[in-house]
């Protein structure tokens, strides 16, 4: 890892994720960036260019929610300070990468960086999963009462992560798989989820 492209990082970009919800902070861009590496590894890519990918994928947050992962390449492409380590072909590769790790996406990542990038993203592990939908209804809906809150939070475990769910796992990952099969089997057990929203609530309101 080269560590002049690791300190521009540290001190240039991974702080623009302090000012996004609590989702999307600091501490997920760095978890995303660990996950990266490791599949990187795994699977004969480079480190160097799955971490500036990992590091630029949401940076397109600046902008808005719905073409964050457009937005993010464009950053990445904008940044001129990359060229002093990677050449311009590189640089789109990375780009291309960014633009497509959005879990919703109707295609598939378009290179190995890209599927490297988008299942890092989707960090499979339930209690996290449950606590950041819960966080992300406190900050973009501050109006909601309990109840809708908990609809919110439900309909998009549904939408996401349930059987039929738009969630595609890229790589295959037999332990990621595991903890996406306990996460199913919590969203069916409404019971349960509603005992979990209720104890992730209470806490995240008395922050």
């Amino acid at each position: 890892m080269n560590n002049e492209l690791k300190a521009y990082i540290e001190r240039e970009i991974l702080p623009r994720y302090d000012h996004f919800d609590a989702a999307h902070r600091r501490d997920h861009a760095e978890q995303v960036i660990r996950e990266s590496v490791r599949l990187a590894a795994l699977h004969g890519a480079r480190e160097e260019l799955s971490y500036t990918i990992a590091a630029y994928h949401d940076t397109g947050l600046e902008a808005g929610r719905e073409r964050h992962h457009l937005r993010s390449g464009e950053i990445l492409r904008a940044d001129t300070r990359l060229r002093t380590w990677f050449t311009e072909e590189e640089i789109a590769l990375m780009a291309e990468a960014a633009e497509d790790h959005r879990a919703s996406s109707d295609h598939a990542p378009r290179t190995i960086y890209g599927q490297i990038v988008a299942e890092a993203d989707r960090t499979i592990e339930p209690i996290t999963i449950l606590r950041r939908t819960v966080q992300y209804g406190l900050t973009h809906y501050p109006a909601y009462d309990r109840e809708e809150h908990y609809r919110r939070f439900l309909d998009h475990l549904l939408e996401k992560y349930a059987e039929g769910g738009y969630l595609r796992l890229w790589i295959a990952d037999p332990e990621k798989e595991k903890r996406l099969a306990e996460l199913r089997a919590m969203i069916r057990n409404r019971e349960q989820l509603r005992t979990l929203f209720e104890h992730l609530f209470q806490q995240e309101t008395e922050r």
